[in-house]
């Protein structure tokens, strides 16, 4: 072979790819540990990395340890509720359609064989189910059709809603809007029956089923339909309410509550108003503690003096006890519930403890001396001398209570006024509004004219139409409120204008704008300036209890409830509560035939605060809802009365004001109540003229935090009257030059993006020129964003008793839908 033709062998260059080497045993896998510990483990890593060195088959039999103690629990929680050794399985009958019968359901459930039947408290609508065979207790209640608040009552402690609809149509809109009001409080268990299917032609029938299974697809999806038409059915109803599952709600996991079956008053003074309740009814949910605070679900907070154990009026199995005849022989007797002879006495299980003993005393008593100034001492003075040796001080009079930030901002010659605080936040409040409402004026004229003309314009083109006599409706009239037609028209107006332009307001020209608006101030940013949350507090605020941090003491209170074993009446025990404070007026709702419900308090829920509430409108209401109306709140088992005030939910430190409740996005309702540990459902209800009460909004409890800052806006705005350039002479903002030099370092905007700065004022009418670091446009309208801090108004009340009547056959007619001939 020559030598030419041998290849030259390949160099590597000074690039070339350099790859690490290998380490070898500095990175052992699972198996080499494990062949190297022998089985060994450290004591640390035993105690809190166990879950790391688990291997395959151990996390295995854990995972089916932890599925296996959950079903284990589901399963004891099923035997547990209607069994000997827990409270009757409580089912609420509600008729979602007015042709709902629920009396032959009533009577198909009481017909089994060996089941024992007791009426509660001699009332029809409610019984007592003992099922010695099934070994179950059952207690059945109908809601009354014609009270949607006594319906919501119940379901906070039902532990099943038998929901009974009508073959045809289902539900109507009333069952529809209570079905609403359900899903927002939080369902319970629930079964969904019909009955009146046998009556049904069998052609017809199976339309008829698979209409009614697309209607109730729409709320229940995965529910099943059961029908009630014979016996046989209603014991398959039965069981499947016994072996269901049971939803929790979250607001009642942790507190016991009780449905009253019996309640006796007794007066404890000689006129009778005030005195001791005696509730009896079974204990569920958590243990009951007499030294705690018990709460009357729409009456208010209230102390426990006793706990009584009377004898069980729903025992499973009757006893059977054994005297000896005067000839020695054995005599069997059963327990007969009407045979007082037989009764036991009724033993006293709790006394309260004065010393242990819940206070009732939920508001912070003020001291007014608190605030005030001392006399300083001989130090404090000679600092006060050398300070001012040292800084030149401007010495301004100013309104009290004003912080240095704000002090900059007034002239030497203003003067200071002297009103309180409370009442100045009143009065621009009214004057606000007195201002919307002159605006209003000046918008309906300015609308008035251009309709007028379009009037005179549709005159040439209409024409007369002869309409029949039957169009028109007498009685149609005669149930409708002028005043308040009027009234809700004026609100529709203003929320119209405040959709239009939101937050302007025009300036005042018989009064001084630095005046009107004195306690409003400028941000150069409203998301990163800053504001003091503490600063210039209004004197509620005094009266209200606050937490350094709420959810750690909510994690802390939660977790004492679960590690410590108080002494407590146990869950399913039937006692008699003395309630020490309660007015006559609830023992005669009462006895009227309104449900009582009995709720315990956790520690610090009986204390006033500022709670903020989480609420989106509901879609079947469109009337306008202003800032600061009365509202009845259904929050967790609380029922009480507030004016909210709203506010955007957002993240930042500042929230703006919202003058109406909206309903495109979900706002904040802040109010001042009792503290609520969450999770809570929120129930926002208005009340009509007539009584009635419409759902408003619904929502969850958010947090509890005074400290939660509400900004609300205001807008001034102004026209350009002459532009050059960047530089526009700006008027109808202001009408005098000493606003203008007051308002000077506050930053302007316009509506089309442009920012700027008041440079001079021009003459004494208001014109002023500006600075903006752009080009103006002539139609573009120049803005001043004023803000303060808004409070909401103390109109807490937690009487509000169950309503006299629910009308539901109320109809609005609407004149299009009238028949013609």
């Amino acid at each position: 072979m020559a030598m030419g033709d041998k290849q030259a062998a390949h160099r590597p260059g000074a690039f070339k790819q350099q790859n690490k080497a290998h380490k070898s045993g500095r990175h052992r896998g699972r198996g080499a540990q494990d062949r190297e510990n022998k089985g060994r483990v450290s004591a640390k890593v035993l105690s809190k990395k166990i879950k790391r060195d688990l291997s395959k088959l151990d996390r295995r039999h854990k995972a089916n340890q932890i599925r296996r103690q959950r079903k284990d629990s589901v399963l004891s929680e099923k035997r547990h509720l209607g069994s000997k050794d827990g409270p009757p399985h409580l089912v609420v009958l509600v008729a979602l359609h007015s042709r709902a019968i629920t009396k032959n359901l009533l009577d198909l459930i009481q017909i089994n064989d060996g089941d024992i039947l007791q009426e509660v408290d001699g009332k029809s609508c409610s019984f007592a189910l003992v099922c010695p065979k099934q070994k179950q207790r059952w207690c059945f209640v109908e809601a009354n059709k014609d009270d949607l608040h006594s319906l919501l009552d119940l379901a906070k402690v039902a532990d099943t809603l038998l929901f009974v609809l009508d073959p045809q149509e289902g539900w109507d809109s009333y069952g529809d809007y209570c079905l609403s009001c359900l899903f927002a409080q939080g369902l319970p268990s629930y079964v969904v029956a019909v009955q009146g299917m046998n009556d049904i032609p069998i052609k017809k029938k199976t339309d008829v089923k698979k209409q009614l299974s697309k209607v109730i697809e729409k709320r229940f999806p995965d529910a099943k339909l059961f029908h009630l038409d014979t016996a046989q059915e209603a014991s398959i109803l039965l069981r499947q309410m016994a072996t269901q599952k049971q939803r929790h709600l979250a607001y009642r996991n942790r507190r016991s509550y009780i449905l009253a079956h019996k309640a006796d008053f007794q007066p404890s003074d000689d006129t009778g108003l005030v005195g001791t309740l005696k509730v009896s009814g079974y204990v569920r949910g958590q243990e009951l503690g007499v030294n705690g605070l018990i709460h009357l679900v729409g009456y208010g907070d209230f102390q426990m003096s006793q706990i009584d154990a009377p004898p069980d009026p729903y025992r499973l199995n009757n006893r059977v006890r054994k005297e000896k005849a005067k000839k020695g022989q054995d005599m069997e007797i059963e327990d007969d519930p009407n045979n007082t002879e037989m009764e036991e006495d009724v033993k006293v299980l709790m006394k309260a403890d004065p010393s242990a003993q819940e206070s009732l005393q939920s508001e912070v008593v003020p001291d007014p001396m608190e605030g005030e100034q001392t006399w300083p001492t001989d130090e404090e003075l000679r600092d006060a001398e050398d300070a001012l040796k040292g800084n030149v001080k401007v010495q301004k009079k100013v309104p009290k209570g004003t912080s240095n930030y704000q002090a900059a901002w007034f002239l030497d010659d203003e003067e200071s006024d002297g009103r309180g605080e409370s009442e100045e936040d009143d009065d621009d409040d009214i004057e606000d509004d007195d201002m919307d409402d002159e605006q209003e004026d000046a918008m309906n004229e300015a609308v008035s004219e251009v309709e007028e003309g379009s009037a005179e314009e549709a005159e040439e083109e209409s024409e007369t139409v002869t309409i029949p006599d039957s169009t028109r409706d007498d009685k149609y009239d005669e149930n409708l409120d002028e005043a308040e037609e009027e009234q809700m028209l004026e609100k529709y107006k203003q929320e119209r204008q405040d959709e239009m332009f939101p937050d302007e307001v025009d300036t005042p020209r018989d009064q001084l704008a630095r005046t009107r608006f004195q306690k409003y101030r400028g941000l150069k940013s409203f998301r990163t300036s800053p504001w003091d949350p503490k600063e210039n507090l209004p004197r509620d605020y005094a009266r209200i209890f606050q937490f350094h941090d709420f959810f750690r003491t909510r994690k802390r209170v939660f977790r004492e409830l679960e590690e410590e074993q108080n002494e407590g009446i146990m869950v399913g025990w039937y006692v008699t509560v003395h309630v020490s404070g309660v007015p006559v007026s609830v023992s005669e709702h009462v006895k009227q035939g309104a449900p009582l419900v009995l709720c315990s308090l956790l520690p610090h829920e009986h204390k006033m605060s500022v709670v903020n509430l989480l609420v989106r409108r509901h879609p079947g209401n469109t009337e306008p809802v202003k800032a600061k109306e009365e509202m009845i709140f259904h929050c967790g088992f609380r029922r009480f009365r507030a004016s909210p005030l709203y506010s955007q939910h957002t993240s930042a430190d500042k929230h703006k004001s919202e003058r109406f409740l909206r309903s495109d996005a979900a706002v904040v309702a802040t109010v001042y109540s009792p503290i609520t540990f969450p999770p809570a459902t929120v129930l926002m209800f208005k009340q009509r003229s007539n009584g009635m009460h419409d759902l408003i909004a619904t929502g969850s409890l958010l947090t509890v935090n005074p400290d939660r800052t509400i900004i609300k806006r205001i807008v001034l705005s102004g026209h350009p009257f002459k532009i050059l350039t960047k530089t526009a002479v700006v008027r109808y903002m202001f009408f005098n030059r000493e606003d203008i030099l007051w308002f000077k370092p506050v930053e302007l905007r316009t509506k089309w993006g442009q920012r700027g700065h008041i440079k001079e004022p021009l003459g004494t009418h208001g014109h002023m020129k500006c600075h903006f670091d752009g080009q103006l446009k002539s139609q573009d309208t120049v803005l001043m964003n004023l803000y303060k801090r808004v409070y909401p108004k103390w109109t807490y009340d937690p009487y509000v008793p169950l309503p006299v009547t629910w009308v539901k056959n109320e109809v609005e007619i609407d004149p299009a839908e009238v028949e013609m001939d």
